[in-house]
């Protein structure tokens, strides 16, 4: 197995409580990396050796500003981003309030974006170069009904990405994203048997993903191994998206 040392680099990873989000933090800090975990509400995550956590909400104007700032009081500098918190309720479009459109849009998109412009100002004072990973999804190439907000949300941070990539590169700053398929939880099996079920029947690879699967495509896109790759949206769904769809 190739080993990634990213010993001597800062990640902020937003999320950081959740599923995919502690699996993200956990696989940089193996690599070396010292990580500033992001969280909102309920159990913070744990940090293990030199990192810490920083609780903010990130949809209020200042907040991701505040987790950058609280990573350089700490560290001195932020290496990379990891764009990971989000929200996925059900809602359908007939019915669907404002507020609930609102709070998806605010959560999934405007945050990641202020979140990536706060680094790259840091990036271009700093006279420094950086790497930002959002992490999208494949309903934001192929969306689901029921989920219609969620996955509008997922392709504006897909477009997003391309588009920070074109204007961040003369500053140093690499943007990328990953857009995972379905990622095992404790007990998905019991709160959705027929979606595991539709998704093992489909997946060429014969499982669900794991945290690490993404965590992986993060720590790559993070690295130097990665040096000439910007702008891309890489998937991580098993090849679940190689199936026709007629």
């Amino acid at each position: 197995m190739i080993e990634i040392n990213l010993a001597q680099r800062v990640v902020v990873v937003t999320g950081a409580s959740g599923t995919i989000g502690s699996g993200i933090a956990k696989r940089f800090e193996e690599a070396g990396a010292q990580v500033v975990m992001h969280h909102h509400r309920g159990t913070p995550p744990t940090p293990s050796g030199n990192s810490m956590t920083v609780q903010a909400d990130l949809t209020s104007t200042k907040g991701p500003a505040q987790v950058i700032e609280a990573a350089l009081a700490r560290y001195g500098r932020v290496d990379a981003v990891i764009n990971n918190a989000a929200i996925q309720p059900l809602a359908g479009l007939l019915d669907m309030t404002d507020e609930q459109w609102d709070s998806m849009i605010d959560t999934n998109v405007t945050a990641c974006h202020r979140m990536s412009q706060a680094f790259a100002h840091h990036i271009v004072g700093a006279k420094s170069e950086g790497s930002i990973v959002n992490i999208a999804s494949i309903e934001g190439i192929a969306p689901v009904a029921g989920h219609g907000h969620y996955g509008v949300s997922k392709a504006a941070l897909i477009t997003h990405t391309k588009v920070a990539a074109l204007e961040f590169g003369a500053f140093g700053i690499r943007v990328n994203s990953v857009s995972p398929g379905l990622i095992a939880r404790t007990d998905i099996d019991k709160e959705w048997p027929e979606g595991v079920a539709r998704w093992m029947e489909k997946a060429p690879l014969g499982r669900l993903g794991t945290p690490r699967d993404v965590a992986d495509a993060c720590v790559f896109l993070c690295s130097d191994m990665a040096r000439w790759i910007t702008g891309t949206n890489l998937v991580v769904d098993g090849g679940v998206s190689a199936r026709p769809t007629w």
